[in-house]
């Protein structure tokens, strides 16, 4: 294993004791411990993306362990601009866990040598994969405010425990969060979407191919864009917008990991 791959395991996992710790403890020093230590994981993991890139000479996420590296680094840099905006501080509870448990994943999978290098040094791909996963971090936030939304309003209607109602902000920030990361979830998967057509113009001759990689993210496209519709136009908020936002974020692991284990593609060849 590498070095700074392991040093990123190692320090998202305290970050993650320390926001559990916060969780139940309530002391604010524990969640400034947890920030700091995910920071630095992020640098870390950042540092490590960046030595892959310069002895690869393109961006490495050309096999799964890959793949899931570059994914945890987005959901990981995702919410620390997310904190600074919103200083959401309890959403650490959900995003260190899952980027701790990504790359301890990541190590496990055997690492199977890219057969086709050539195709990811573009710059569109390049626009494509990292659009694509940052999206897909903001998507994978909405569903954790959407979760952290629903315990809390569990609380507040049963009136049972205190226990979350104590540790989570209000409904109001937890759902206006949630909609800001679908907002820049959407706006990226588009983006993410146009250079990967323009890109499969460019290296496959044609713009789609009914690849089943291609057909799901076109899907995940029109879920978040239905949410997105009926919140603008019917009022589709709060409770209603936390389950979408949790299911949405099921349909894209699927489109993610599901269609590469179950499905034939050309796109399968990169994250074997």
């Amino acid at each position: 294993m590498d070095a700074a791959i392991l040093i990123t395991i190692v320090l998202y996992m305290l970050s993650t004791a320390g926001y559990l710790a916060y969780f139940f403890l309530q002391r604010s020093r524990l969640q400034q411990a947890g920030l700091a230590l995910l920071v630095a994981g992020f640098l870390s993991h950042t540092a490590a993306i960046a030595i892959g890139f310069a002895h690869k000479g393109h961006i490495p996420v050309s096999n799964l362990p890959e793949t899931l590296s570059f994914a945890g680094w987005a959901v990981a840099g995702a919410f620390l601009v997310l904190h600074y905006r919103y200083n959401l501080k309890i959403l650490g509870v959900y995003a260190a866990p899952v980027v701790a448990l990504v790359m301890a994943i990541v190590p496990l999978l055997p690492k199977t040598p890219a057969e086709t290098p050539a195709v990811f040094k573009s710059f569109w791909l390049v626009a494509h994969v990292t659009a694509i996963f940052i999206g897909e971090a903001a998507f994978a936030l909405a569903a954790g405010a959407g979760l952290l939304y629903l315990l809390q309003d569990n609380a507040i209607k049963t009136k049972r425990s205190r226990f979350f109602f104590k540790r989570l902000p209000s409904l109001d920030l937890l759902d206006s969060t949630g909609y800001a990361c679908i907002v820049v979830g959407f706006s990226l998967l588009t983006l993410g979407l146009i250079t990967g057509l323009v890109y499969a113009k460019s290296f496959w001759g044609r713009f789609w191919s009914w690849d089943p990689k291609e057909v799901w993210s076109a899907i995940s496209w029109l879920y978040y864009a239905v949410l997105l519709h009926g919140r603008l136009t019917t009022g589709w908020r709060g409770r209603r917008s936390a389950i979408l936002a949790i299911v949405g974020f099921g349909v894209l692991l699927f489109t993610f990991l599901g269609v590469n284990f179950f499905m034939e593609g050309h796109h399968k060849e990169f994250t074997k």
